[in-house]
């Protein structure tokens, strides 16, 4: 949409907080909470004392949009520029908003214009017109991709002055996935209960998180991989007893993932340790450990059926040609898996 680079959210908030400033910013796309975090830092551009005046929180159903470009034009009263933040611009028709578009084009040096559309992008097509010709600062806030998940955890983890155990950080990656609110949230807390420097490890999130070291998707995965029966049956029996723990969605999800990369591993040409964490994607040995023990317990015609088995169990879960408690669904996935013979008919 903008002629400009693609602006990451990290420094976008930094060119704020420096009050390095355009006349109009459009904040728009999936992720709300990088939306939300941005809206708060343009909150906090004016001092108390003076956001009585100067300062306008308006939402786009509530109000007709041709009184925002009368607000935007308005002389500030005590700080030398007003602040006017749109928000659920989603939520109104294109055509409403393209009554923005003349303002947008030539906006008033006085004054910041902040249009949210959270969760979708913003539409009108004179808008999008007025915005690719203007000074508009765009930024799109995309979902993270799950691939990407464990990388950006990271880096927030890095950012905080913490470190982490490779095991804590897949249970981080399975606790939290892409919710970027629960994301920030539970590295914050765990910043601020650890301290700079400290070292995240599975006890760690344990005991600060609530999200149980033994019982949980990673180590399911982990005890059906190395084909610990005992193990695994026990995880699902602990799914079963407290089903708000872990979702069987997510849990299916995780263990279907980690059998389709599996089968991968067993048609890659280049079966060397470095060429398959590309194949896979991985970025550490640690990672690639579960797939080596995973091979020794498990050939192709196994991993074919349990995929077969994993897909079934996601039908009837639904309610399509079962209606057997999803827990004891999962339960007989869980036994078909460890006890898979590998007929494909």
């Amino acid at each position: 949409m903008a002629s400009a680079p693609a602006l990451t959210f990290a420094s976008l908030r930094a060119s704020i907080r420096k009050d390095n400033l355009a006349p109009v910013y459009i904040l728009h796309g999936e992720e709300g909470y990088f939306i939300d975090e941005l809206v708060n830092d343009f909150d906090n551009l004016l001092p108390p004392d003076e956001k009585e005046f100067d300062q306008y929180v308006l939402y786009a159903p509530r109000i007709d949009i041709k009184e925002v470009n009368d607000i935007c034009r308005r002389i500030p009263m005590l700080s030398e520029r007003q602040v006017v933040i749109l928000k659920e611009a989603q939520s109104v028709r294109a055509d409403q908003l393209d009554y923005l578009a003349k303002y947008v084009a030539n906006p008033s040096p006085q004054t910041v214009l902040v249009i949210c559309s959270r969760g979708e992008k913003i539409k009108g097509r004179l808008l999008i017109e007025a915005i690719k010709k203007s000074r508009a600062v765009v930024f799109e806030s995309k979902k993270i991709p799950d691939y990407q998940i464990g990388t950006h955890i990271s880096a927030l983890i890095k950012d905080q002055g913490l470190t982490c155990d490779p095991k804590a950080l897949e249970m981080l990656k399975e606790y939290i996935g892409n919710d970027m609110s629960k994301l920030y949230n539970e590295i914050t807390k765990l910043t601020g209960i650890l301290g700079r420097g400290a070292r995240i490890t599975p006890e760690a999130i344990e005991y600060n998180i609530g999200f149980s070291k033994e019982f949980n998707v990673y180590e399911l995965v982990d005890a059906l991989a190395s084909r610990d029966s005992a193990r695994a049956i026990r995880i699902a029996d602990y799914f079963r007893s407290n089903p708000k723990a872990v979702p069987l969605v997510l849990a299916s999800a995780a263990v279907f993932s980690f059998f389709a990369d599996l089968m991968i591993t067993y048609f890659e040409k280049d079966r060397s340790e470095p060429a398959l964490m590309r194949a896979l994607g991985l970025k550490n040995s640690f990672q690639m450990k579960r797939f080596n023990i995973a091979r020794q317990r498990y050939n192709a015609f196994q991993v074919i059926e349990i995929i077969r088995a994993i897909r079934q169990f996601d039908i009837q879960s639904k309610g399509c040609g079962s209606r057997q408690n999803e827990h004891v669904l999962f339960r007989e996935l869980i036994f078909h898996i460890l006890t898979a013979p590998g007929h494909l008919w």
